[in-house]
């Protein structure tokens, strides 16, 4: 038999491993339930808007994506690179110098506007004892743990280090992970000064990378079947098969690259890998909320990124600096939190008053708005998970996703090294191996 791999899911997860496949010369066919490309990170349109659903943002020392994103054509036009900016307007204006690490962040931190010198030193402490303990924390410590026992400022914890930790790991800091928010500390703080700067898409993303990858994967005789859901997998004497899939062809190898909810039901159908479903299942998922707002061509952001320190709101983003309508913003409630139980409309006035609030300032009343909510954004980076790994007890039986164990929170990032992972273990079992 022709060593033949079935990927499930075209999200950034299951793309990233399609392409390294594909590279490698290995026939592939994709299936995805839906018509549009990207699973949780995906373009949505309505009312003849384009948006995403849901903000994302990327860093530099997120190498996986941007090395795919040149690998399979993207523009370098279709990421806004900023140098490391938290801007709290009125609060707080940190940028880091264009200089080499680590003065980008020193001389960034010395002219830092809204900090004093209690701030700056308890910050200089903080990198610090991570950095003398080489990044490695007690597995059962918190963020909130770790900012207490480094003796973090309130201005500090308000301003920098809790919204840093709801925009990485999308998870209240009192039950955050503070080792993995070190790791991401490390590899952006901690690193070059390329490595720290903010990558923000300039097209939806959709567009950023699945549609990109769908076209690499289409010149090298890879399938992408949309709109084809597969609701089983059956192991077999010579493959897997899938309920769903037309050919009926058993397949050698399978990467399962779906949600984790909708893997714990491929899984149990399998007859063999009912303790790691239940594992999947029983991971805490937290929500992302994102609010749209079109006030008109007449209003812009100080910055294409905003802190927000007034609730309910967290950040802002200017859709208008970043490719798209001006006048667009797209405002990001991260975590769980009261929110959830307001009303759409009555969400949009008070995030509208917010933004007046925080920028001083009267807006137009909006010309369009639109909430979008994915109740299981990410899972809840709580200390103590316990993540899987990318085997399963399937033979030829493989996960992808952002919830696959990692240094990292559940990011695309995250879910394309887990692509990368699932393609280079396929690779070494089917490709002959060189002397």
């Amino acid at each position: 038999m022709v060593p033949t791999v079935a990927v499930i899911g075209a999200g950034y997860a299951g793309m990233a491993c399609a392409v390294e496949l594909a590279r490698a010369g290995i026939h592939v066919t994709v299936f995805e339930r839906s018509h549009v490309l990207g699973g949780r990170a995906r373009v949505v349109r309505k009312d003849g808007w384009v948006i995403d659903n849901g903000q994302h943002i990327l860093i530099g020392a997120y190498t996986e994506l941007t090395r795919l994103l040149r690998l399979t054509g993207g523009s370098p036009r279709q990421l806004e690179r900023l140098p490391l900016t938290l801007h709290f307007p009125g609060h707080l204006n940190l940028r880091a110098a264009p200089l080499p690490a680590p003065f980008h962040l020193a001389l960034g931190l010395l002219l830092a506007r809204g900090l004093d010198g209690r701030d700056r030193l308890a910050m200089l402490r903080l990198m610090r004892m991570l950095k003398r303990n080489r990044f490695r924390l007690p597995a059962e410590l918190t963020v909130d743990g770790l900012l207490t026992t480094t003796r973090q400022t309130a201005r500090l914890r308000d301003l920098v280090w809790v919204p840093l930790c709801l925009a990485a790991l999308n998870t209240p800091s009192a039950e955050a992970s503070a080792q993995i928010f070190a790791n991401v500390l490390r590899d952006s703080l901690g690193a070059s000064a390329a490595a720290s700067e903010l990558l923000i898409p300039r097209v939806d993303l959709s567009e950023l990378f699945p549609v990109q990858a769908a076209r690499y994967l289409a010149t090298r005789r890879g399938k992408l079947r949309t709109g084809n859901p597969i609701a089983g997998i059956h192991p077999g004497e010579y493959g897997l098969t899938l309920d769903g899939d037309p050919s009926g062809q058993p397949w050698s190898h399978v990467v399962l690259a779906t949600a984790p909810y909708h893997a714990v039901t491929l899984l149990r159908s399998t007859g063999q890998a009912d303790r790691l479903a239940a594992q999947i299942e029983a991971l805490p998922h937290e929500p992302i909320t994102t609010l749209y707002l079109a006030l008109g061509d007449t209003v812009k952001l100080p910055d294409a990124m905003i802190g927000l320190a007034d609730g309910p709101a967290q950040w802002a983003f200017d859709r208008g600096r970043l490719g798209g309508p001006a006048g667009l913003l797209a405002c990001v409630i991260s975590a769980s939190g009261a929110h959830e139980n307001v009303e759409h409309d009555a969400l949009i006035v008070a995030v509208h008053a917010q933004l007046e609030r925080e920028l001083g300032t009267r807006l137009p009343a909006p010309q369009w708005s639109q909430v979008i909510v994915e109740k299981r954004a990410t899972f809840a980076c709580r200390t103590g998970l316990m993540r899987p790994g990318i085997q399963t007890p399937v033979s030829g039986l493989w996960l992808a996703g952002d919830y696959i164990e990692s240094d990292y929170p559940a990011t695309l990032e995250s879910a394309v090294r887990s692509g990368v992972a699932c393609a280079d273990a396929i690779k070494l079992r089917i490709l002959p191996k060189s002397n």
